[in-house]
Formats: C-alpha cells, structure tokens, sequence
C-alpha cells in the first residue's frame, strides 16, 4: 500500500521515533492509518501512528488516562482535524461508534428494539415512516447478536448496566458496519460483565468479519479477547501497534507498565 508522503517535525514534536508495528495482512484492509499524527492547535501530542485494521480483527486501543486515547480515536473518526499524515477509509465503508457511556444514557425512554432501531434514524423520512423488511431482519439480528432477543419489549431504564451496553452496541450493529469503534465500553462495569462485554466483541468482530477498535485502560482481561494493540502515551512519547504479543513485549510497552504482561506470553524475538 503506498504511504504519501509525509515531513515529521521531530523538533517541534519533541517525541523520540518510535518503531511502527503493523497487522499482519489477513483478511480485507477495512482502514489504513499513515504516519497520523494528532494533537490540538497544530502540535501533535504523540509521534505518528500507521497500523492497518483489517475485517475480523479486534484491537485494543490502551494506556493510561489522558495518554491520548480519545484523541487518537476522535481524529479517527473525523470528529477531530489531524495534524499529519493520512487515514485510509473509504466514503462507502460503514462506520459504527459507541461513546463512552454517561449517567444520562441509564434514562433513555422507550423499549430496546425502539432504542436499537432508532440508530437507523439516519435513513428516516416522512416519506417512509416505516422500517423496511431488510432494516427489521437486520435490528433483529443486531438483538440476536448481543443475546438482547427475549428482552426486546422490556423498558430500557429497567437494564442492567451491562444489558444497557449490549442494546447500545445492537444500536451500532443495527448499521450494519464494517468498522466499529467503542470508547471505554467496560467503563465502571464490574468484572463479570466487563469479560462478558470483550468476549461478545471478540465474537462480533469474527462472526461479522467486522474490525472492531475498543479503548480500555483495563488491561486484565484484553488480552484473552484482542488479537492487536496500539499503546499510546503521550507523556512518554509512545505510539506503537501490531499483534498483541508484539505490543506487550515491546521496550515501549514495559516503559509505560514495566514488567507486567498481563499473561500475554512471548513470541520469538519479542521478549527482552
């Protein structure tokens, strides 16, 4: 895949380089990531970052709070102007986001199919009020996707936590995307339901053959559930990606964690 060319201030970046760990190449490239660089006000705030996300892979976006996670995931997404470099990401490839869930969202009215479909408001109109058959068959199957089936009629505020996040990932599903991007999606779940929320994402990402990027500074549990990681620390000046075992061996990662790998084990050659 050609990269565009890109001048990197060092200088003004103030970051050392770090080394880039890319995917390996299985399966359909869903985004290419070129040497992006983010920040605020024109100054990036990590050093560039190219990985390449491809269809059935989960990646885990990690590091500590205020690394720039969000950041990285807000330029991703175009909500936020990139610095440098290039994002890769086709006008017709869906993409799916689920925020990092607030107190207001335990309100939400209404039932969970109501909830679910309401994410298919985007191709609403006066002139067709109506679901279409083909929009029912897939919000049924986003339900039968997060086990949300038998709870479907059932008031929205009267979910769990848990059961509140899996109608708002059908919510996301019910787009039918190809790229699906969460924000802290365990956030102050307790650990049952936080392992139950990786291990349906992992399911998501190879039953789909979707790329799913979920943040988490909850390290316990991804690696049983990722196959790829980006770690970033924007006070080190780390941004480094590829496949799991990689990541978690690499000098950068034992920089920002030491010596704790969290059970990923080691891979020839990556093991200091």
């Amino acid at each position: 895949m050609p990269h565009d060319p890109v001048q990197h201030d060092h200088a003004r970046h103030n970051h050392p380089t770090e080394p880039h760990l890319h995917a390996d190449d299985d399966g359909r490239q869903v985004v290419g990531i070129h040497d992006l660089q983010v920040g605020y006000q024109g100054r990036p705030i990590l050093p560039p970052i190219s990985v390449c996300l491809h269809e059935g892979e989960l990646w885990a976006l990690v590091g500590r709070n205020g690394a720039g996670k969000s950041t990285f995931m807000r330029t991703l997404l175009r909500l936020q102007d990139r610095i440098g470099g290039r994002v890769q990401l086709d006008a017709n490839v869906r993409v799916a986001y689920v925020a990092q869930r607030s107190d207001h969202q335990a309100r939400v009215p209404g039932t969970v199919v109501d909830f679910v479909e309401g994410g298919l408001d985007v191709n609403w109109s006066f002139m067709r009020p109506w679901l279409s058959r083909r929009q029912k068959e897939t919000v049924q199957q986003a339900l039968n996707d997060v086990d949300l089936a038998d709870l479907a009629d059932r008031q929205m505020g009267t979910l769990s936590h848990g059961q509140r996040q899996r109608a708002h990932i059908a919510r996301a599903l019910a787009t039918d995307p190809e790229l699906l991007v969460l924000d802290e999606p365990t956030s102050a779940m307790d650990p049952i339901n936080e392992r139950a929320v990786f291990g349906l994402l992992q399911r998501l990402a190879r039953r789909r053959q979707i790329a799913v990027l979920l943040s988490s500074h909850h390290m316990s549990f991804l690696p049983d559930y990722a196959d790829h990681a980006l770690l970033v620390d924007r006070d080190l000046g780390i941004a480094i990606g590829g496949g799991l075992r990689k990541v978690f061996w690499s000098e950068s990662f034992r920089r920002v964690y030491g010596d704790i790998h969290f059970g990923v084990p080691a891979d020839d050659g990556c093991a200091h």
